[in-house]
């Protein structure tokens, strides 16, 4: 194992030399240099993988001294793994907002050093900027804007964003991908895999490949924002429904593969609560409306905006009613759920939900999960085995069980690299997305409330419905099959009445006033 680390940190080390003597040699942004962001990486992964081994060699496995050492060095190896991020950018900073969402699949020290990603992402300079937007709007800035703030609204891995004001007075949002990201993310992907090849080659527990593949499947589209921009109209369209939702509405006579333009919307991000207090909104009303969303979006349409992270989640009081809106932003990346896969998902969250056994063990093997099907309920819901047994919607959640489910990361994390590696591709942004609403709700202080699993038995009951009626042969199996249907709906309603009726002000005032009445011997 250590001739093998040798061998990997004298290909660094050649990397860096011959990095410096070509960039003495001539004038260049050494950041722009594939070598240079290449022997980054590579002695970031030599000097994290000799860390690990030299650290815990001599230490006994499942000691506390060992467990607490591994904690040392798991957040050593995310403080390493930030710096890399920051100083190659792009790509890195995308890959690693990835694996900072994933809170309940990997090591706490991991996610929480690389939450810090979301508010580290570069800016390009206006003259970047101004070059972008007259390479592929062919005028200047001053010709499509009367107003064009220099300072950026946002910033992400990709791109920052900018409030500009059209010559008719309108106030638009116009987002324009960092210049350099295009050329470099295919290279930059391709250094991932081979140091991930490397590290499993050093580790075998460690096979994380799927990271990878989904970088490769994902990076083209989001860095095509002519795709954001129809994805946004699809979204709007498909949920149309929901009146608290707004998209904003693009302007495609400024948009490019580089440059979105769209309305410009105000708001407070999601996990914003003090933004709340102040504009009266409710935070139960923003979680239970938030779960509509999203459960329409899974179990429904199977549609699925995958970035739902709080920079990209507004909250505000609409202007013209008053009423609280949720605003959704950053469509580049959505995951579309094949017909079959969306059903065996509704039917495993239905169990889960109910605690039926026999069909949570059906339904995560059909879902690829195999005989680690109970480590994949965990991974899914981020529950205790415990809690999953008894049904999910039955069993509140606790700091201690939370603990547990972050302990166990760590300790299974072989294991969860191989359910991951088995999973459908389909589910690992569903994961990435199930970690980043559970983060919302954390923050809100609604986590697992009942709300959110009316809305997904809810939604689960109109998918299955609707897939039986499409492939029933005769009318009065359709008929029989919406009746069945209506009766689950109801069931529902009278069950999220009754959780009404126990919490409301009037049903405690009835029992005040029955408590009052007197009593006959």
């Amino acid at each position: 194992m250590a001739v093998r680390l040798l061998k990997v940190s004298s290909v660094a080390t050649a990397v860096f030399a011959s990095s410096g003597f070509y960039l003495y040699s001539k004038n260049v942004d050494y950041n722009d240099l594939s070598i240079v962001r290449f022997g980054r990486a590579a002695a970031t992964t030599a000097v994290i993988s000799y860390d690990y081994l030299t650290t815990l060699r001599d230490v006994q496995y499942g000691t506390e001294e060992y467990w607490a050492v591994k904690s040392k060095v798991h957040r050593r190896s995310a403080e390493r793994l930030l710096d890399l991020c920051c100083a190659n950018r792009g790509t890195f900073i995308k890959v690693g907002q990835h694996l900072g969402a994933l809170e309940y699949l990997l090591p706490e020290e991991y996610t929480s050093t690389l939450k810090i990603l979301h508010s580290r992402a570069p800016h390009s300079s206006m003259e970047h900027i101004r070059q972008v937007i007259r390479e592929d709007l062919g005028k200047e800035l001053s010709d499509l804007f009367i107003q064009f703030d220099e300072t950026p609204h946002g910033a992400a891995s990709l791109a920052q964003v900018h409030k500009a004001v059209l010559p008719d007075g309108r106030t638009v949002a116009v987002k324009v991908q960092h210049p350099k990201v295009q050329r470099q993310s295919s290279k930059d992907i391709v250094v991932m895999e081979f140091l991930l090849q490397v590290v499993h080659w050093l580790f075998p527990d460690f096979a994380f490949m799927w990271l990878v593949e989904e970088a490769k499947k994902n990076m083209p589209l989001e860095l095509d924002f002519l795709n954001e921009g129809r994805n946004a109209e699809k979204i709007a369209d498909m949920l149309k429904q929901f009146s608290f939702l707004k998209i904003p509405k693009i302007h495609w006579d400024l948009s490019t593969k580089r440059i979105l333009t769209m309305d410009f919307a105000e708001g407070g991000q999601v996990n914003d609560r003090e933004y709340m207090r102040r504009h009266g909104i409710n935070v139960n009303e923003i979680s239970r409306n938030l779960g509509k969303i999203y459960s329409e979006m899974i179990f429904v349409n199977g549609f699925v905006h995958c970035d739902p992270h709080p920079g990209n989640v507004l909250v505000r009081k609409s202007p013209e009613s008053n009423k609280t809106e949720i605003v959704l932003l950053d469509h580049g990346l959505y995951q579309v759920l094949n017909q079959d896969f969306r059903l065996d998902y509704c039917r495993l969250w239905q169990s889960l939900i109910k605690g039926d056994l026999k069909g949570i063990e059906r339904y995560s093997r059909r879902l690829g999960a195999g005989d680690l099907y109970p480590l994949f309920a965990c991974v899914l819901t981020a529950r205790s085995w415990t809690s999953v047994n008894a049904g999910i919607s039955q069993t509140p959640v606790t700091q201690s069980e939370d603990v547990e489910i972050r302990t166990n990361a760590a300790l299974y994390l072989p294991q969860i690299s191989e359910l991951l590696n088995r999973i459908p591709r389909q589910m690992l942004l569903l994961l990435k997305t199930n970690d980043l609403l559970r983060g919302i709700e954390t923050i809100l202080q609604t986590r697992a409330s009942s709300s959110s699993f009316i809305n997904m038995s809810r939604c689960c009951t109109r998918a299955v419905a609707r897939h039986k009626r499409s492939k029933a042969s005769s009318r009065s199996r359709r008929v029989r099959i919406w009746l069945s249907e209506r009766w689950s709906l109801c069931q529902i309603n009278l069950y999220e009445l009754v959780l009404w009726l126990r919490s409301s002000a009037l049903a405690r005032c009835l029992c005040y006033l029955l408590n009052c009445l007197p009593h006959t011997n």
